[in-house]
């Protein structure tokens, strides 16, 4: 779907039309974050099965491998100092409760530990696709994963990218608009929905996020050359505003950010968003309603849903310019 923020005209194509939205002056923003697999199964010395869902690295507690923050299930049957061991040769230890189900918690194993993670962990897919332990897993660890991810960190993917394929940014190479990669590790978070009567009081999980001088210096150059800069997804719009200054432009940053994008919020750096269609009060859909103005996105929505457009992660998406 392509939805024009000047006419308010709402096009119904497929993807495959994207790269004739797109002008020789643009500049296409991708987030290269590569998605771990950050669900892990292990069992109690009882034998009862416990699921860690890893959500952010800590800073080092002890000098000892890694440190996480994570979810646990069933958090009201564990304690504290428990270890738990996970597939060959990596072990969870529940330092502390953080509240919510949540849990600091330490990484262990012989060798590196992302490297263990990736041999016992699973791709940890958002609640509303529901498979059974190992099912699909090959399809879903190919999937749900952008052709680009380049830098892990995620524990979910930046879905707008997963429409991409090699053919199809060759082509976009080809006709002449730069693309540039930044990256935005993308946290659980993602899901939580917002239950605050006001909407502004919501307050996002801090993820962590790079845009280096090459994405910076391209970004100037587009402006410079009076193109459009086209976000893909909104972790990279996040970035980019989260980089940005009143000027327009970004400069070089790394840090955690924790920026929550709403309706009346002035962007300054990004010109076009691609997008899927997200879950309903979540902070996804909020920042699309920034971007999109909330009654076009709601009637954009509302066109989606009577042509029966698929939502969510594997779902279709939305060019908003």
């Amino acid at each position: 779907m392509a939805v024009s923020r000047a006419t308010g005209e709402i096009a119904h194509l497929s993807f495959g039309d994207f790269p004739g939205l797109l002008r020789p002056s643009d500049l296409l923003v991708l987030n290269d974050t590569k998605v771990i697999r950050g669900r892990l199964r292990g069992r109690k010395e009882t034998g009862a099965a416990v699921e860690v869902f890893l959500l952010s690295p800590l800073p080092e507690m002890d000098g000892e491998g890694a440190a996480w923050e994570a979810l646990a299930r069933p958090s009201k049957r564990l304690r504290e100092g428990m270890t738990l061991p996970v597939g060959a040769d990596l072990r969870v230890t529940l330092l502390r409760r953080l509240g919510d189900g949540r849990w600091a918690i330490r990484l262990s194993a012989p060798g590196p530990v992302a490297d263990a993670i990736e041999r016992a962990g699973e791709i940890p897919l958002p609640p509303y696709i529901r498979r059974r332990p190992g099912d699909r897993e090959a399809a879903d660890a190919e999937r749900y994963q952008t052709v680009y991810a380049a830098d892990p960190g995620s524990v979910a993917a930046p879905t707008a990218g997963l429409h991409f394929d090699p053919g199809m940014l060759a082509e976009i190479g080809r006709a002449g608009i730069a693309i540039a990669k930044i990256t935005l590790s993308v946290g659980y978070g993602t899901f939580s929905p917002i239950r605050t009567d006001d909407v502004e009081s919501h307050a996002i999980h801090p993820e962590r996020y790079r845009l280096g001088p090459e994405a910076a210096a391209k970004h100037a150059e587009a402006r410079g050359r009076g193109g459009r800069v086209v976000a893909v997804g909104t972790t990279s719009v996040r970035t980019l505003e989260t980089c940005g200054d009143d000027s327009g432009g970004v400069a070089p940053a790394e840090g955690t950010t924790r920026l929550f994008i709403v309706p009346g919020h002035r962007f300054r750096t990004v010109d076009a968003l691609l997008t899927n269609f997200h879950l309903p009060r979540s902070s996804l859909l909020a920042l699309v309603m920034a971007f999109g103005g909330v009654e076009l996105v709601r009637e954009a929505y509302a066109r989606a849903v009577a042509a029966e457009y698929r939502f969510f992660s594997y779902g279709d998406a939305m060019f908003i310019h």
